[in-house]
């Protein structure tokens, strides 16, 4: 899954895995070995960062390229909702979303420090 998706995004950005590859001071044939071993998660993060995706798009958790992609802003609604019967400003919504992003962020960190 891990090199499909690089080598997908790679496409889709008019670039071959070997330009890539040198782009991010890899080997020409880094990726391909990704075929049969795991990258350090520094590597998998310099991927992730040059493309703009998530670490878990690249490895195929999910299909959202992006954290920010991982809940619409209906969502922010439908937690809001949930808190007793109260409207909120679209400041207040906001602040929600930020703080969703934050949550999502520190999960991430967390499960590369387990690495």
């Amino acid at each position: 899954m891990l090199f499909d998706r690089v080598k997908e995004l790679s496409e889709q950005r008019g670039e071959n895995l070997k330009i890539v590859a040198q782009k991010l001071g890899f080997s020409e044939n880094a990726f391909y070995k990704w075929k049969t071993q795991s990258p350090k998660s520094e590597t998998l993060e310099k991927v992730a960062d040059y493309f703009d995706v998530s670490t878990d798009y690249l490895l195929g958790r999910t299909n959202k390229k992006r954290y920010n992609d991982l809940t619409e802003k209906n969502d922010v609604q439908t937690i809001a909702a949930h808190h007793d019967g109260e409207d909120w400003t679209e400041e207040e919504l906001e602040e929600i979303e930020q703080f969703k992003r934050f949550v999502a962020m520190r999960r991430e960190a967390r499960k590369h420090k387990g690495d």
